[in-house]
């Protein structure tokens, strides 16, 4: 007969069978949930699942069901910045689809290009298609402005690309139209990428102050036009709070 594992190591088989179990699940696990898939005794489940959330293995969500904890999330920042945020952004696009009911998408630069990261739908039936898969030039998006405004992406070389006419393609009056939506907190675009599509775009600010990402509405014109100014300033009041959550988040995981 072989020996019997120490109970060292048994204890690290338990353990890693629990937080493998979490991270595996398609949604959150309760206590019941847990004991049952694992097997284990209750005493057990309940000991180790108390020693995993104090290491920040594990934690609960509001409801008390059991999710991967803050390590995790520290992990996935250090490597994947765009997944932290992505998580970090949910709820905060879930309310600005509740207010506008439009389709909401958060864009951040990769290298020379912005690309939509994460997107909620319209709750209209007249909405807009997913942009997650779209490539998108800056000049001619809402998204775009605000990462151009604040130089967080440059305006490609040579003539810039005109999808309507009524795309800004002079590189002055865009300069123009770009100091304007740092002033004014956001940015809007009306038939420029497509005609008859309005886009409401706000910047997503990082622990240091600095513009991370954008975050935008996009929807028919003739239901935007007229609601742009209120619109971006509830959106700028949505972006503020967020900024404030990546703020405190970072501060809490050390996240550089």
């Amino acid at each position: 007969m072989s020996p019997q594992p120490s109970t060292g190591t048994q204890a690290v088989d338990r353990a890693a069978l629990l937080v493998a179990t979490v991270v595996r699940a398609d949604e959150p696990l309760t206590f019941a949930d847990l004991q049952e898939a694992c097997g284990l005794p209750k005493s057990t489940t309940s000991r180790m699942l108390t020693a995993l959330e104090r290491v920040e293995l594990l934690e609960r969500n509001d409801s008390g069901s059991y999710v991967a904890g803050p390590l995790f999330w520290l992990y996935a920042a250090r490597h994947d910045p765009w997944e932290e945020l992505v998580r970090l952004a949910g709820p905060t696009m879930e309310r600005v689809g509740a207010d506008t009911g439009e389709t909401v998408n958060l864009s951040v630069c990769r290298g020379d290009r912005v690309v939509q990261v994460a997107q909620v739908d319209s709750t209209y039936l007249l909405g807009t298609r997913d942009w997650t898969a779209e490539d998108v030039p800056a000049h001619c998006s809402a998204l775009g402005k605000v990462l151009l405004a604040h130089g967080v992406v440059d305006l490609p070389e040579g003539r810039l690309e005109e999808l309507t006419p009524h795309t800004i393609t002079d590189r002055e009056a865009l300069q123009r139209e770009l100091a304007q939506v740092v002033r004014r907190g956001w940015a809007g675009t009306v038939d420029e990428l497509e005609i008859g599509l309005s886009g409401i775009a706000v910047p997503v600010r990082g622990s240091g102050g600095e513009v991370v990402a954008a975050l935008g509405i996009s929807g028919p014109s003739p239901r935007l036009t007229d609601r742009r100014d209120e619109i971006g300033r509830k959106m700028s009041d949505r972006a503020q709070q967020l900024s404030g959550l990546l703020r405190r988040h970072t501060r809490k995981e050390g996240v550089a």
